[in-house]
């Protein structure tokens, strides 16, 4: 039977999204109709997201800060089809979509979309539609808006495709575009230096855990013998491989994540401007690494001895960490920045373990999560716009004149550090109720939640007091704001955290829908994780006296932090991870700086030396170790090996002759050469090919050349003329070993025969070269062509270059340059 309650939270999620549901034992349902179109549906909202970004992209300008209103559209497209795809989900399916990308390779785009994904888009989308109304109100009119909503439009996207992904591969793509457009919004105020080395900052840390996380996947993927998330966490492979995959994808969720010791690149992504800042701390980028270890938490943890462990270790420190930070920040959004920190390390203790009854409160505690932080984000935006500051040195009671914010603001603090009846109490009651249960390590744990609480009930306090409370004059500096000078804010700046905290106290009130969500997710993710349930009162006992405890602890360290000064002055002196990060940068640089100095000296005969020279040592001797050279013949006529010897006789001569124009002409007959030889190969199309193509190079070097000096500059012989020589004759047998080695080891059919089979049906044409030129190789001939057009316009520009006079005026075609003479172009040379 199911818990008590969960027959009502079926009828509740009936009246809310139409679905007919019934109590007792569930069994497996038939397909649901909603299904049917939601696979098509996903689509269609990670397209919108694509159009969306392109037009606000280019209308941004003209309609300034309105166009987040149109960015808006996006996400409330999908928030639309995850309410349609709620039914479906909610009664136990799975939306799934696939389509082929490249078929030949077996590439597929794969798209699922259970509980715990659906979770994730209704906070994305839901979040991302509120942002874009505030941010609408948090900018003035400015000619980049149009950018800056792309990019969070396409941020959004990003997320809501790595939380749907059913190929890790598909995923790992996802996540490098939520780094890179986060990189790209950390640094929206490019002219600002603190955000451009914040926004490097978050890019190096997140996108070398990138780096790690797509070596990770490949290795898990490869032992499980598939790139399907859902097959590979079905099959949960075991392995020397595979646990080395999985320490890489643990240090990518880190990364992203911001756990210790890559927690440091969070709190300096507060340059951003606050609608990102609310953003990323609350449904997107940070949970991208909380999204992958809950999938992966739960299926490897009972196989791998140190997953579990780990991950407490982890998550309980930067839970820790995160906190004791908070408490010593005076800047807003750097102290709830910590504050993320910390309760980022909170999740990952719980979705990590692994036991279904944390993980199910893990769930609780991440929607409660984006609730809170989104609504305390905002909160700091409109009194930095109101006040001009968020130093809480400088802020006095301001909440008076904005009471909406004060009260949202005051509330969500309180839903942080865990007050009772709000829906951050319901979820931190869950957590101390799972850490109770547990087996093993439960003292440790229990510790870890109950003091990493105690920093957040202070810090949560001294949020609310800096930024809207009365203090006295000892607490504040000399430029402290006159709450006279503070306006009251736009009723519509507000409404947006107003609404989400509403939301904090109608979960926890009216726990039985939001109780179904939590626990469908949380059994999508470990067997037996929906056989809990969310309660508002559980009775006296343990997991109530630590809430109590936790909340009297904290306002007695926010009272009387001066008793845990020795400890403040204590950790000052431990060496940051920010440090460190820095220390490593500049000696990265300065190992470049080194290093360039001696592989790039400016010299290109050096350059192509070394690369010349790697081709014959590395590959050369590789493909020709072992490879038969058999020589049948080496002309079938005398008049072949004639041409040929002219050929290398005109090579040579290239080299060696000293008058510009004499080498021009035996690079010509080079070409002619080898056009007599296509001749007499029986090709006179391609004879005809390489004799116009050479007669057009000789027009244009002599062109260009004629207005060069007439002889080279001959160069004294050096050592290291001999150097080059060897070079040279190094890599003129090695072409030639490989040219008689091509013809010796084939066995098969050329693929000359295809060519003229599939030419005249799948090309449409009889001359066989120009199908291959036009169709099977189309692409190529399309770069060749570019490449030409590119080359003539620089010959071009060299021909007008030298048609200038003295004083720097440029002549018009048909004119004559005074004191050229005979050497003035014709305009027919020039039209040439």
């Amino acid at each position: 039977e199911e818990p008590l309650g969960r027959a009502d939270s079926k009828f509740l999620l009936s009246m809310l999204v139409g679905r007919r549901t019934g109590s007792g034992h569930r069994d497996p349902p038939p397909p649901h109709p909603a299904s049917r179109s939601a696979n098509v549906q996903l689509v269609v909202a990670l397209a919108a997201h694509v159009l969306v970004a392109l037009v606000v992209g280019l209308t941004g300008r003209r309609l300034g800060r309105h166009v987040l209103l149109l960015a808006a559209l996006a996400p409330a497209i999908a928030f639309g089809i995850a309410v349609s795809a709620t039914p479906a989900v909610l009664d136990g399916e799975v939306v799934r979509m696939s389509a082929d990308w490249v078929p030949g390779m077996g590439l597929t785009v794969d798209l699922a979309l259970d509980a715990f994904g659906l979770l994730f888009w209704w906070i994305i989308a839901g979040v991302g539609v509120l942002i874009m109304l505030y941010a609408w109100r948090y900018f003035e009119d400015r000619d980049d808006l149009g950018r800056f909503a792309a990019l969070l439009v396409t941020f959004a996207g990003a997320m809501l495709l790595l939380t749907s992904a059913d190929d890790v591969y598909a995923l790992f793509v996802a996540w490098e575009i939520t780094s890179i457009t986060s990189y790209l919004l950390i640094g929206f105020n490019d002219r600002d230096t603190a955000a451009r080395a914040s926004a490097l900052q978050a890019l190096l840390v997140t996108g070398g855990g990138g780096l790690a996380l797509l070596g990770g996947l490949v290795l898990v993927s490869q032992g499980a013998g598939t790139s399907s998330l859902s097959g590979i966490l079905a099959a949960a492979p075991t392995g020397g491989v595979v646990e080395a995959g999985l320490v890489l994808v643990l240090l990518g969720a880190m990364t992203k994540s911001a756990q210790v010791p890559f927690h440091f690149w969070l709190p300096g992504a507060m340059s951003a401007p606050t609608p990102v800042s609310a953003y990323l701390h609350s449904a997107t980028m940070v949970k991208a690494g909380i999204y992958l270890l809950a999938r992966f938490g739960p299926a490897f943890a009972p196989s791998v001895d140190w997953w579990t462990t780990t991950l407490v270790v982890v998550g309980g420190s930067t839970m820790l960490l995160g906190g004791w930070r908070a408490l010593r920040e005076t800047d807003l959004k750097a102290l709830l920045a910590f504050g993320t920190v910390s309760q980022l390390g909170f999740i990952v203790l719980l979705v990590g373990h692994g036991d279904p009854e944390m993980v199910f409160a893990g769930v609780a505690v991440l929607l409660a999560h984006s609730l809170f932080k989104a609504t305390l984000f905002m909160s700091v935006g409109v009194v930095d716009h109101a006040a001009h500051t968020r130093d809480v040195r400088r802020l006095q009671g301001i909440g008076r004149i904005m009471p909406v914010t004060a009260v949202a603001a005051t509330l969500a603090a309180a839903s942080m550090a865990g007050v009772i009846p709000l829906f951050g109490f319901v979820s931190k009651e869950a957590a101390l109720y799972a850490a109770y249960h547990l087996d093993a390590g439960k003292l440790v744990v229990l510790g870890l939640i109950t003091a990493g609480s105690v920093l957040t009930a202070a810090y949560a306090i001294r949020f609310v007091r800096g930024a809207f409370l009365n203090k006295p004059d000892d607490e504040l500096r000399g430029d402290a704001v006159d709450p006279a000078d503070v306006h009251a804010p736009d009723r519509l700046f507000e409404l947006p955290g107003a609404l989400l905290t509403v939301l904090t106290v109608v979960f926890a009130l009216v726990l039985a829908p939001i109780d179904e969500v939590v626990a469908l997710a949380a059994g999508s993710l470990v067997e037996g994780g929906d056989g809990f349930h969310l309660e508002l009162w559980h009775g006296l006992g343990i997991p109530l006296y630590l809430s109590t405890g936790i909340l009297v602890l904290g306002a007695i360290l926010w009272r009387w932090q001066s008793l845990a000064a020795p400890l403040f002055r204590l950790s000052e002196r431990v060496p940051e991870a920010r440090s460190a990060y820095r220390g490593g940068l500049r000696g990265l640089f300065e190992l470049a700086d080194r290093t360039v100095a001696i592989v790039q000296p400016g010299s290109l005969p050096i350059y192509l030396g070394v690369i010349l020279m790697t081709l014959v040592i590395l590959p050369g001797t590789v493909l020709l170790r072992g490879v038969p050279i058999e020589i049948e013949e080496f002309a079938s006529s005398p008049l072949q090996a004639a041409v040929a010897a002219g050929i290398v006789a005109a090579a040579i001569g290239t080299a060696v002759v000293r008058k510009r124009l004499s080498t021009v002409l035996l690079l010509g007959g080079v070409g002619f050469g080898v056009a007599v030889l296509f001749v007499l190969h029986g090709a006179p199309d391609l004879a005809l090919t390489q004799l116009l193509i050479d007669t057009l190079s000789i027009g244009i070097f002599v062109l260009v050349l004629r207005k060069l000096p007439e002889n080279f500059t001959a160069p004294a012989f050096r050592l290291g003329n001999g150097v080059r020589i060897v070079i040279s004759l190094a890599v003129g047998g090695l072409v030639t070993i490989m040219a008689l080695a091509v013809t010796t080891v084939r066995t098969g059919a050329g693929s000359a025969d295809q060519f003229l089979a599939r030419a005249l049906p799948e090309g449409g044409g009889k001359n066989v070269v120009n199908v291959i030129l036009t169709d099977f190789r189309a692409l190529d001939t399309l770069g060749e062509v570019t490449v030409l057009a590119v080359a003539a316009v620089g010959v071009l520009s060299m021909v007008r270059a030298t048609r200038q006079d003295d004083d720097g005026s440029e002549v018009e075609p048909g004119t004559d340059t005074p004191g050229d003479g005979e050497d003035a172009a014709e305009p027919a040379e020039v039209a040439s």
